[in-house]
């Protein structure tokens, strides 16, 4: 009697649970450990972006600042503050300012008395001039006076634009004539930053900003200023506003990294959203979690194959104890048979084995031929979808870090369109290794065109490869499989841009189509090295190719040849008198209908 093994006990899915709920904990490091390296990279990024800003805010600071001594030394400068009254000395004094602004690109150049009035300036001509003005309440001034070079921020009191003076005393001997002042339009510098996720913000020795990204925090304090310091700011009005408001900004909001200019009591900062940091770090997380559930499905799933490993082991087991009681019976019959049947007996189990075994070997080699021309077909009919869905991931990765969530959607509408696509070639490679045949259905030639060029139209750009379409405007309708005709013409187009990388520039692509008596004409025209002799001869036999082996398997003429011939057309390779390959597809005619999908797209 045949014994029973009692069935092993079930993978307990509650124990996995409890695993999950163990194994959870491990996120909070690696949250941590993602938050380090994220934030290591932005603020050497943010580093990178202020040594740049701030290199080129000092540049143009140091080009101006040896202005004003220069102007001060010149014979016109000096001869109007000695003759202050003379009309024609003031006038050439404001010609020459005027002529070294332009020069220069300084916003305003002028010449103040002793006494702070506007002798002469660059813009003098223009209605907000400072000719006639008194500016002896601004520090630069008060500097140069005592003999030292003045600098000052302030918004201007006439132009009101903001601007950074550069002033110098005019001395002879140990007299001081007048100041020269320099004044340098700041408003630019903001332009530099652009459209970016991280503000900028500049601050002067009272910690109010003076130059930023967002123009609603232009002036705003960002600490409290004691009543000196508002005196101060009062007397000297170097912003819009005489008390500025505090800036409102959540400290969590934000990361902030900042780099001191000691010559000129400035600040720079680069404020960064909290979410440049959290968003990569949740990602980071997001694939921890997933990658521990994968690891607790699969150990699931191991847990269930030892089961039914088990199983199929006790009911070997058993099989395995009948089959030896058969055999005991039957040894004791068949050893009263005589020695003659016992020689006939093994004579033929031999037989029957060194059968089994060709047999064996034959199906084995059927399945080797198969699986390889499977395989080359597949690839050879995959490579471009495959090249088009990771362009579309890598530009979605792109899109993802600039935040632009709509085109990552049309990316990924995209690519599940190529993923359809890529299912259609498959079913159809089944369905043509099987010799199925079906109806031939009304095709629209110029949508299948299109769709055969967008899948390309990347490799075609990067080539620089210039596309000339000679199709006419009403569709075209032909008798063929629109997956068939789409494979025909991306595998068409492929080799004409194979064919085209071995040339230089420039490179072009003619698309024509012409009807017949039998027909449609499709000429498919590159300026290439052409066909050769032997190619012309024996590009329609399978794996003949003249690319290496990296390149192509030399499937694709040969596919395109059967599938023409399977919908009734032809396939025709010839040189262009011009230069260049020239293949013309002939194809049934087949009157306007309504595009439907082959059964072949239905084949999974």
């Amino acid at each position: 009697m045949p014994t029973t093994h009692p069935h092993p006990h079930r993978p307990r899915w509650r124990s996995l649970a409890i695993l999950a709920l163990l194994l959870a904990p491990l996120l909070w490091p690696l949250q941590q450990l993602a938050e380090r390296y994220y934030s290591g990279v932005l603020v050497e990024q943010n580093r990178q972006t202020l040594d740049l800003y701030v290199a080129n805010l000092l540049g143009t600071l140091r080009r101006y600042e040896v202005l004003p001594p220069i102007l001060a030394d010149l014979p016109a400068v000096r001869l109007a503050l000695r003759q202050p009254q003379d009309h024609s000395v003031r006038h050439a004094a404001n010609q020459l300012l005027s002529q070294v602004r332009q020069q220069t690109g300084a916003d305003v150049i002028y010449l103040m008395a002793a006494d702070g009035n506007t002798l002469a300036a660059s813009n003098w001509q223009q209605d907000d001039s400072f000719v006639a003005r008194n500016f002896s309440y601004r520090p630069y001034f008060k500097e140069a006076m005592h003999g030292r070079p003045g600098r000052f921020f302030g918004l201007g009191t006439t132009s009101g634009k903001r601007g950074y003076f550069f002033a110098a005393p005019i001395r002879e001997g140990q007299q001081i004539l007048g100041v020269m002042v320099v004044k340098i339009d700041l408003d630019h510098t903001e332009t530099l930053w652009g459209q970016r996720p991280e503000q900028l913000l500049v601050t002067d020795s009272y910690g109010v900003v003076i130059l930023t990204s967002q123009a609603q925090w232009r002036f705003h304090a960002t600490r409290a200023l004691d009543n000196v310091e508002r005196a101060t700011i009062a007397d000297t009005q170097p912003y819009r506003v005489q008390s500025p408001p505090p800036l409102q900004l959540e400290a969590n909001a934000w990361l902030r990294q900042e780099r001191p200019l000691e010559d000129i009591g400035w600040t720079v900062s680069i404020l960064t959203p909290q979410a440049q940091l959290d968003r990569p770090v949740r990602t980071a997380v997001a694939v921890g979690g997933s990658a521990l559930l994968l690891l607790i499905m699969l150990l699931g799933l191991l847990m269930q194959r030892r089961r039914h490993y088990l199983e199929r082991i006790a009911l070997d087991s058993q099989a395995r104890q009948q089959l030896e009681q058969r055999v005991l019976e039957r040894t004791l019959d068949l050893e009263r048979l005589n020695s003659r049947l016992r020689q006939e007996v093994l004579e033929r189990e031999q037989a029957q084995q060194e059968l089994v075994q060709a047999q064996d070997e034959l199906v084995q080699a059927s399945k080797l031929s198969a699986l390889g021309t499977m395989s080359a077909s597949i690839s050879h009919e995959l490579n471009q979808p495959l090249a088009a869905i990771r362009s579309y991931a890598d530009n979605a990765g792109v899109l993802l870090d600039h935040q632009r969530g709509d085109d990552v959607r049309a990316n990924l509408k995209l690519i599940s369109q190529l993923t359809e696509r890529m299912a259609s070639i498959i079913a159809h490679l089944r369905a043509f290794a099987r010799r199925d045949r079906h109806a031939p259905e009304s095709v629209a030639l110029q949508p299948a065109i299109d769709d055969a060029l967008a899948l390309l139209a990347k490799r075609r750009q990067a080539m620089q490869v210039e596309l000339i379409r000679d199709l006419p405007n009403a569709t075209l309708w032909v008798q063929a499989g629109e997956t068939r005709l789409r494979q025909v013409l991306g595998n068409l187009l492929a080799n004409a841009l194979d064919a085209l990388s071995e040339v230089p520039q420039p490179r072009r692509l003619w698309l024509s189509a012409e009807l017949t008596a039998e027909g449609v004409d499709l000429h498919l025209r590159d300026n290439g090295p052409g066909f050769s002799q032997e190619a012309l001869q024996r590009a329609r036999e399978p794996f003949f190719t003249t690319k290496t082996s990296a390149q192509g398997l030399g499937l694709g003429l040969a596919i395109c040849d059967t599938l023409m011939r399977a919908l009734g057309g032809e396939l025709l390779l010839a040189n262009h008198p011009d230069g260049g390959a020239q293949l013309t597809l002939r194809l049934r005619a087949a009157d306007q209908g309504i595009k439907t999908q082959s059964p072949e797209d239905f084949v999974v």
